[in-house]
């Protein structure tokens, strides 16, 4: 089986349950409109506005796909069915690519409905709408990736309660639903060394205050900084499981 091969038989695979994936998908845009309507009935429309709501809310749907593709990849590994496959002529970063590529199109699904409903309820965009999707796409793209790696470390029975562990921590240290600087401490530190509040605060630089490239240049490349690393290390635990 080539590469793909591999990665539509994946494609095909993960549209098999489409309860899931319109749950995946539309989760995102159901918690957008919750809050947005919450930060109208408290009469706290500065943070509850669409501009602000958009990024944090793509990024938390983002981290849905982190356990969704670690469950997929992690019932293949233990149906044998990897197995098999790795007596391919494929290398690893195949494998890898094969089983990330399919979930992009769900990644740009989810911001999209995101922009989209966030539009009909007044979201503002003052700088290049382009950018903020940039880095937002590089952001759900890192966490299928970090769900390739949760895939190969753990069954299927434990990535349920790794990725609800994730999603809780994006939730608390992400600065989704508040701004990390108003914590300050040791939250503040560790989610500024995680990459989710850059992306949430790259994307809202750009949308809330007009900024160019060179102003969130240093969220950017953290972003893209974890995506490259956790793509590597996928690469690195497929290669060991080749040779086990």
């Amino acid at each position: 089986m080539r590469f793909a091969e591999l990665a539509i038989r994946n494609f095909k695979e993960m549209w098999r349950d489409p309860i899931s994936m319109g749950l995946e998908i539309g989760i995102p845009a159901g918690f957008l409109v919750i809050f947005w309507a919450l930060g109208r009935s408290m009469g706290n429309e500065s943070f509850f506005t669409p501009t602000m709501l958009v990024p944090g809310i793509a990024v938390f749907g983002f981290t849905f796909l982190v356990m969704f593709s670690a469950v997929v990849l992690a019932h293949d590994r233990e149906s044998a069915l990897l197995s098999r496959l790795l007596t391919a002529p494929l290398k690893p970063r195949d494998f890898i690519l094969s089983y990330s590529l399919p979930y992009i199109p769900v990644v740009i699904l989810q911001m999209a409905l995101c922009f989209g409903i966030g539009a009909v309820l007044g979201l503002e965009i003052l700088g290049n709408a382009g950018l903020a999707f940039l880095i937002l796409l590089v952001m759900g793209i890192c966490c299928v990736e970090l769900g390739m790696i949760l895939g190969l470390l753990f069954a299927v029975n434990q990535v349920s309660g790794v990725g609800s562990a994730i999603i809780t921590l994006v939730a608390l240290l992400g600065g989704i639903w508040i701004d990390l600087g108003t914590i300050g401490g040791v939250f503040y530190s560790v989610g500024n060394a995680l990459p989710f509040a850059h992306a949430i605060n790259g994307a809202r630089d750009v949308m809330v205050y007009g900024a160019g490239f060179s102003g969130i240049a240093t969220d950017f490349y953290w972003v893209l900084g974890y995506t490259v690393v956790f793509f590597a290390l996928g690469i690195f635990l497929f290669r060991r499981r080749m040779v086990e």
